[in-house]
């Protein structure tokens, strides 16, 4: 019978920790993300003209022409978020000053916009140390047939280097954000 009720208290709380991990509510979250969930979606006209990454709060700031913060998102990052990115393969978000290079509407991550990494001074460190800078990093929603997840996404830093955000705030930032905006990476 003791084996019976330690399999029953296992199997449930199992069954508990994944239940927790499917939750689509707001359960697990700063207080901040909630609240920067809670957002309306900007105006269709509004024209987002810079990007800045605040690593360290895992945000990233919308700003039109004139300077004026537009919208704040919460984001996960590559699953090394601390320090510049060194070469392909480290699992770190870069740092420093890139543009909106691309956009695709058929991303393996619902949608992405792509960043202009690596620049110059990125492949020469690369380079100097033999190694490949890596590239392909995007702002981008959920992996396809994920997107149920939601803001759960936001628990853990998972991407290889990019900087996701929800599918529904990547549909709003590939709409909004103009061609070769600036982009700023903060630690």
């Amino acid at each position: 019978m003791k084996k019976a009720a330690v399999l029953f208290f296992v199997l449930t709380a199992a069954a508990a920790a994944l239940w927790l991990c499917l939750d689509r509510s707001s359960s697990g979250l700063s207080r901040r993300q909630q609240t920067l969930l809670q957002q309306p979606a900007l105006p269709p006209a509004t024209k987002i003209a810079r990007l800045v990454v605040r690593k360290s709060a895992h945000e990233m700031d919308a700003y039109d022409a004139s300077g004026r913060l537009l919208k704040t998102y919460p984001v996960a990052l590559g699953r090394q978020p601390v320090g510049h990115k060194q070469f392909e393969g480290d699992g770190k978000t870069p740092e420093g000053r890139y543009t909106i290079d691309s956009r695709n509407a058929q991303s393996g991550y619902h949608k992405n916009l792509g960043i202009s990494y690596p620049n110059r001074a990125d492949r020469a460190r690369a380079a100097a140390a033999g190694k490949s800078p890596g590239g392909d990093i995007k702002i981008h929603g959920l992996k396809n047939g994920l997107g149920q997840i939601g803001a759960q996404h936001l628990r853990f830093d998972w991407t290889e280097g990019c900087i996701a955000v929800t599918d529904r705030e990547i549909d709003e930032l590939y709409a909004l954000v103009q061609p070769h905006a600036p982009i700023d990476i903060l630690p």
